[in-house]
């Protein structure tokens, strides 16, 4: 009886395996800590050497620590019925958790560490027990019990670190969110119960495309909002506005360049894949280096728009083509996810970002938006060209595919 009222929690087959309203409105908050982690690479435009390293590692530290919170979230709701009133609790609970994390990101390597730290561990350990718990006596619920017990592992870490002398932050929480990652790759395994891989997982492909999709959508939609604040915040001039539409330009290509076929297809490869939760994991990874060169991305828009023909920096093309070229490089692994291959289009884009950074390091930075605006223009053109005339391509993930000794295994 126990176990049939854990059961209630999991998704049937019949649900619709579209996202929710309530996971949109999630997303809320995930939108503010975007923003607030583009603010802090933006903060490191003026650095140079080893302050820049340490300033974005410091950046991209906080911002793993918010995707592993999204990312957990996201397989959650594929697994289980968000419709169930637990589910929702659990879902706006974390949502409120993520914002803490959000408003203090600015100050989470500084002087607000420990709500940050607290905020994550509040989703990192309590939420698997509450899932645990209600699930009762289902098989499933030592997955969430295996979440707690490593994420309780790597608690004094990040406490630690938040508690501790401020040179030791870095390290510490370098070192506890390396676990959290580690555990989520190797299945969090423990002694005689062994690993539950993702990969074996069971979840609904059509939902968790939908939400990767989404969190893409919501990466440009935080890069249009710095081009629109940016813009309106500095005195008007015309090679401002020029920057203004060419930063434009250069988010409606990444979307372009994102849905040409290898993203828009992503749902149907999760639904014809034999092992959906092998190619949904895969994919997580994926749509994390995305979302990043998004954001890096759009602090080039700020930088540019702000001094489009200021001083040449060679810091700033760190942001300016450093992020095209990452996502470029993302989109490759992306399609080869779904069909197994790689267009050549987004090799020829990648190889001439990198064979132009060297004199881009000696022009002033509006050339430097411009040429890589151009970039993706000519990726985009030949990916229409190749598929003009063409029947849209069926999903052939290398990565799905079922062995025999998988077909009868879940966790």
């Amino acid at each position: 009886m126990a176990a049939e009222r854990g059961a209630a929690l999991l998704r049937p087959p019949a649900s619709s395996g579209r996202a929710t309203f309530l996971e949109l409105f999630f997303d809320l908050a995930f939108v503010v800590a975007l923003t607030r982690v583009s603010q802090r690479f933006a903060g490191l435009s003026d650095e140079t050497g080893w302050a820049l390293v340490e300033g974005f590692g410091r950046t991209l530290l906080l911002f793993l620590a918010l995707w592993l919170i999204w990312s957990h979230t996201a397989w959650i709701t594929s697994r289980y019925e968000p419709e169930r009133s637990l589910i929702q609790a659990v879902v706006v609970g974390t949502m409120f958790a993520g914002l803490v994390m959000a408003v203090t990101l600015p100050g989470a390597m500084e002087e607000r560490a420990l709500p940050f730290a607290v905020a994550y561990l509040m989703v990192m350990v309590v939420r698997p027990l509450v899932v645990a718990v209600a699930l009762r006596g289902h098989p499933r619920r030592l997955v969430p019990y295996r979440l707690a017990i490593w994420a309780s592992a790597s608690a004094p870490l990040w406490l630690f670190g938040a508690l501790g002398p401020d040179r030791l932050r870095l390290p510490l929480w370098a070192a506890a969110l390396a676990v959290d990652y580690l555990a989520w790759t190797l299945g969090w395994p423990l002694p005689w119960l062994g690993a539950s891989k993702v990969s074996r997982w069971r979840i609904a492909g059509t939902h968790l495309a939908d939400r990767y999709q989404q969190v893409f959508l919501i990466a440009l939609g935080e890069s249009i909002l710095v081009i629109g604040v940016v813009f309106s915040g500095t005195d008007y001039s015309e090679v401002r506005a020029a920057a203004f539409a060419v930063a434009f330009v250069t988010s409606a290509l990444l979307w372009r360049i994102y849905f040409h076929r290898a993203g828009l297809l992503l749902a149907d490869a999760l639904d014809r894949a034999g092992m959906p939760g092998r190619l949904g994991a895969a994919s997580e990874r994926t749509h994390l280096l995305i979302v990043l060169s998004v954001l890096v991305t759009a602090v080039g828009y700020e930088l540019v728009i702000d001094h489009p023909y200021g001083l040449p920096r060679p810091s700033w093309l760190l942001f300016v083509v450093g992020g095209p070229v990452l996502f470029l490089c993302a989109r490759m692994r992306l399609e080869y996810e779904i069909f197994g291959r790689v267009s050549p289009s987004r090799v020829l884009g990648v190889v001439v970002l990198l064979l132009f950074t060297p004199a881009l390091a000696r022009w002033v930075p509006m050339v430097g938006l411009s040429v890589v605006a151009a970039v993706l223009a000519l990726v985009a053109l030949l990916d229409g060209l190749r598929s003009r005339g063409r029947q849209v391509e069926v999903p052939a993930s290398p990565i799905g595919r079922e062995t025999p000794s998988e077909r009868d295994s879940e966790a």
